[in-house]
């Protein structure tokens, strides 16, 4: 009796308060909203690589009391595709549901667009690739481009296998020749035209001309 007695006023206060809060709540329209959140990968497979269009973000459909709604916005809600489950190459579907995005309390999911994420799964590849050098402008007249001298000559890539052994040369960013009077030397970047492909090393080289005057 005591236990329930002691503080009394405090427990009757707190009570209100929360009835007060219900009672807001309760009164409070239930509407939908449709907000675009971002995709996260969790437990991205070691030794492979997604060669298929990769999802940044979904539309999601949701209802609740209009209060709630209205923040929604601010809590930073994103859907989390878990990819524990994949070990082997293939293509993969996972259905995007609300343990996917743990909406925040009373708020309930309609539904995703697009429901579902596929993705196709490869082995990763690496190997060695030339770079090709390119050349702008022109040399001033009685002089032409003798030894060309590159360093590294390759470079290593890596990615999905597919992607790989389709890639071809890189390609460097020009060489100006057009105030070149001499042997000369420039770093340039280096470019790899297949998206899902990426450079191991610096993506640069170091790139030497040998000047020779015409007779």
């Amino acid at each position: 009796m005591q236990f329930l007695t002691r503080n009394l006023l405090w427990k009757l206060l707190s009570l209100g308060v929360a009835f007060f809060f219900w009672l807001n709540v309760a009164r409070e329209p239930d509407l939908a909203t449709i907000i675009s959140v971002p995709v996260e990968y969790n437990n991205f497979p070691g030794g492979l690589e997604i060669s298929s269009k990769i999802t940044e973000s979904i539309d999601v459909e949701a209802r609740g009391p209009a209060g709630q709604l209205r923040g929604i916005q601010e809590a930073r809600i994103a859907a989390v595709v878990d990819f524990s489950s994949v070990n082997t190459p293939g293509e993969r579907t996972f259905t995007l549901t609300a343990k996917q995005l743990n909406l925040p309390r009373g708020i309930t999911l309609i539904r995703t667009i697009p429901a579902q994420l596929r993705f196709t799964f490869e082995k990763q590849m690496t190997r060695e690739v030339s770079v090709n050098v390119k050349f702008s402008g022109t040399l001033p007249q009685g002089l032409s481009l003798g030894e060309v001298d590159v360093e590294p000559r390759e470079l290593s890539i890596t990615g999905p296998e597919s992607r790989v052994r389709e890639s071809k040369d890189l390609i460097s960013d020009p060489f100006d020749l057009t105030s070149v009077t001499g042997d000369s030397q420039q770093i340039l970047g280096v470019y790899e035209g297949e998206p899902e492909v990426r450079i191991l090393d610096a993506p640069q080289v170091t790139v030497k001309i040998h000047i020779q005057h015409k007779p």
